[in-house]
This record gives structure tokens, sequence and C-alpha cells, in this order.
């Protein structure tokens, strides 16, 4: 235990964000330097309980009370080895995760939690200062061939993974960078690209290939894979977004956010200068209260958008944990993000539990206004309420409602074709075994392409458990951990 009074003696804290008017005018990250005194207290908040609920809330079992322990006792080099015993890629949770363990802190039953995920991040960010993060190369290699298709972080943890091993691992991405969601569903401001960039040289430093611009089931064959590879690991992910099929939907300037997104990130890689779906000077309208809105509200902003506001169907949340969602479950909070507080700053508007009725065109067909009603909560169905219709301008409007599941067109189709079983489940996510092998042999599934959308802890965690299932299909015995099983319900 880090300190026996260390929870008692000081409360939660993190580091500021810049100031709004400051970071609205660039897209670097919002978080200011955290100074390392502060950060030795709130690890040393960790009670080291006996029943560390925080392993149970994180997919991927993180050792948070031992690498709590090192920090406050100044022991980075070794607290970085605990960190990556679970996770390839803590610079990327400690940005992006929402953060489950929290939630299942025992402190946070009756005091604020540990600052778990600013611990992580300044563990794993201090190694790639110091030189600690090198990279692990295979003592002897197998001859087997892996492909994976996908370079998300699922994608990414079981190519890592397997490479590590011994195997010869190709992963494959139809964009032109690696990173899937990664690269070009995450702003900037959230995570700089920086991270990825020099994490995929460590990957390709311990030999794993990286091919970008291939779409597998268009210019690579199902067939094709099989025949090249021992055994293939599909990383996708749900990428097949729900849509809202009213009145003026094929109006131009309504947008997936799928859409939006990547293109204001390819101007900040330098392929462009302006997006081709720019917000500047227009009213913006984002569809979805998720993070994927608040990620199209702080790129509104920052190009220069008139005015934003964000709608969602549900009641607003509560400010505390109900009694419906005790403790150790994920609560579903309201949240003031770095992108809400933005929007407030700038007089945008969070409106809840309202629905989009039409998209209003004017003459050239583009979108000018948006119609909305407010509604019933979901327990009667999101009745329209009478009498509460109005219309507020719109000239860019994104749609940011979630994932329905992975795309079957081309690939996936094809492994169906010629699978031995049902290649998809209930839902329409790929099916697999407790072993992540899906009816067709020798191919397995990871991440939200089996799984559903789901939050980026979780991908890694299947794709560290693939790796490990797949090795074990190859070589008959692994060694690799195992994270998660696939039949497994998370506490969020």
């Amino acid at each position: 235990m880090a300190d026996p009074k260390g929870f008692l003696t000081h409360g939660r804290e993190l580091p500021a964000r810049r100031p709004v008017d400051v970071r609205i005018r660039d897209w670097k990250e919002v978080y200011q330097d955290f100074p390392r005194p502060a950060l030795t207290k709130q690890a040393s908040r960790c009670m080291d309980c006996g029943i560390p609920f925080c392993h149970n809330g994180c997919p991927l079992g993180n050792l948070i009370p031992e690498w709590n322990d090192l920090v406050y006792r100044d022991d980075w080099r070794e607290a970085v080895e605990r960190l990556h015993a679970t996770n390839n890629f803590p610079e990327f949770t400690g940005r992006l995760c929402p953060a489950p363990c929290e939630a299942a802190c025992v402190l946070g039953i009756n005091s604020d939690p540990v600052a778990i995920k600013r611990v992580e991040v300044e563990i794993i960010d201090r190694a790639f200062d110091e030189g600690w993060v090198t990279p692990q190369t295979p003592t002897a290699r197998t001859g087997r061939k892996i492909a994976v298709v996908g370079s998300g972080p699922a994608g990414l943890a079981a190519a890592q993974q397997l490479t590590r091993a011994g195997h010869d691992v190709v992963v494959f991405e139809r964009a032109d960078r690696v990173g899937g969601l990664l690269r070009y569903g995450i702003p900037e401001f959230k995570m700089e690209k920086r991270h990825i960039d020099r994490r995929l040289a460590q990957m390709r430093a311990e030999g794993t290939e990286f091919r970008t611009g291939v779409n597998v089931g268009v210019d690579v064959t199902a067939a094709q894979l099989r025949a090249e590879f021992d055994a293939v690991v599909l990383a996708g992910g749900a990428t097949l977004w729900r849509d809202l099929p009213v009145a003026g939907r094929d109006l131009k300037g309504v947008h997936q956010a799928m859409e939006y997104l990547p293109l204001a990130n390819k101007v900040q890689e330098g392929d462009h200068t302006v997006s081709a779906i720019d917000a500047k000077d227009k009213h913006v309208v984002v569809i979805g209260g998720g993070d994927t809105g608040a990620d199209c509200i702080g790129t509104a902003i920052r190009q220069g958008a008139a005015s934003v506001t964000q709608l969602e169907i549900m009641p607003q949340p509560p400010a505390e944990r109900p009694g419906s969602q005790p403790w150790p479950t994920f609560p579903i909070l309201f949240k003031m993000e770095s992108a809400h507080e933005e929007l407030a700053d700038g007089g945008g508007d969070r409106v809840y539990a309202v629905s989009t009725t039409e998209f209003v065109g004017d003459a050239d067909g583009n979108v000018k206004a948006l119609r909305l009603v407010e509604v019933e909560g979901p327990a009667n169905g999101f009745k329209p309420i009478p009498g509460t219709e109005r219309e507020i301008p719109a000239d860019l409007v994104t749609l940011s409602m979630g994932f329905v599941g992975p795309e079957k067109a081309g690939l996936l189709q094809d492994l169906a074709d010629s699978a031995d079983g049902e290649f998809f489940d209930a839902r329409g996510n790929v099916a697999r075994d407790k072993g992540y092998m899906t009816s067709a042999e020798g191919v397995f599934v990871a991440g939200d392409m089996g799984r559903g959308q789901s939050l980026i802890v979780w991908a890694i965690a299947e794709g560290r458990s693939a790796a490990a299932a797949v090795d074990r299909y190859l070589t008959g015995q692994t060694a690799l951990p195992t994270a998660i099983p696939p039949t497994a319900r998370p506490l969020v």
C-alpha cells in the first residue's frame, strides 16, 4: 500500500485543461502538464484493497494497485513494466478510455475514486520520454504467417502479441495510414497522432508488417488471404453506422460523423488545407450525445462554426450515480467533456429528450434547418409530445448515433459463404467460439467486429486474447496471456 493515509489526506485532482479561448485556436491536446508531486499524491490515494474491484472494472485486468504503489515510491521503470504486462497501448487507453476501473474503485463508494487514468498516462509518457519503450523482438521465428485485417486497437494488439510470439504478421488496412478509428475517428485534440506513430515505430522494429490502402475482400479476396496465411484475425471493427431515415436525409450538408471527422484529421496530417466538409461560419447540429458527438462538437468549434447545437433523444443523465446503477457498475452520468465546456463557453446548447423529424432544404438542395420535437422517455417508446415541435437553423448536420455492426459486403460475406456453420450471430456480428475462432477454419475475430460497438479497452483485451488463441491453434500451446474470454460481460 502506497500510503496508509493517502486516501484520507489527499483529494482527487486532475490536470487543468488549457483555457478554452486558447485551445480552440489549435488542435493540440487540451490538458496542461501535471506536476509530478501532484501525481504522487494521486497514486498514494490507492488503498491497495484486499479485493481490488478496479481489476474487474478493467477488461484488461490492469495491475492498478501495483503501479500506483510503484509511482508513489518513485520506481517508474518498474511501473511501466507492470503497466505493459496487461496493456499493449496504455498511451491510448489513458487518453481515450472512459475508465470503468475508476467507476469500480472501492474508494469511489463514499468518496472520489483514484485518478487511475491520469497515473496510467503519466507512466507511459515518461517511459517514452526516458527511452524505456523499446522493441521486443522474438528470440525465434515459427515460420507461420498470420494476416490481421484492420489496424484499430484490437488489430494492433493482436498483431503485436503474435509478432512477439515469433510469427510473421501482416496487418492490412484499407485507409492510407495505420490506426483505424484511432487515426481517423479520434480528433487530434483528444489524442495527438504522434502517440500512434511512435508505437508503430516500435511494432515495425519488432517485425510487424503493415500494408495500407488494401481493402481486403476487394483488392485481396478471402480465398487468397486464407491460401497465403496460416491464420487470419478479423479486427475491422463495427463500422456500419446507424442512419436517420427521415425526410430530407439526402440533402447536401447532412453527413455521418465518420464522413466528417476523418477529413478534419486529414487536414492535421497535412493532406488538405481545408476539409471538404468544413463548419466555418455554419450553424452546426450534432445528433447524438455520446463521445463521437463530443468529437464533432470540438471539431466544428475549431473550424469556426457560427453556432453548435447537440441533440440527444435520451433524457439528460443524472449528475450522481443513481440507485439503479450501483457500485461497481459503470454509471451513465452527465459529463462535461472538454468539447462540452467549449460548447457552453461559446453559447452553444445541449438539448435532451428530442427527436429529429425532418431536415429542411433550400432551393439548391442544401440543408438549412432541422425540425425536432420533444419526446417522452424510453419507457414510453420516445413518444412525441404534442405542441413541442420547433425548427432550428442547420447548415451542417453530423449524425453521431453509433454503429450497428460490421460491414458484411465483400470479405465477411465471402467468408460466411464458405464457412461450415453460422458465421454471424443474432445481433449481426461475427460469431466466434470460446477460442475466438469463427465457423471458418483458421479465421478468428476480435474487437467490435465480433463484440459489437464497445470501448477501446475491450478492443485491446480481445486483441490480446485472440492472439493467444491463434498462437495455441498454430503451435498447440501458448505463453501469451489471455485477457478475457469472448463470452465475458463487462461491468460497463
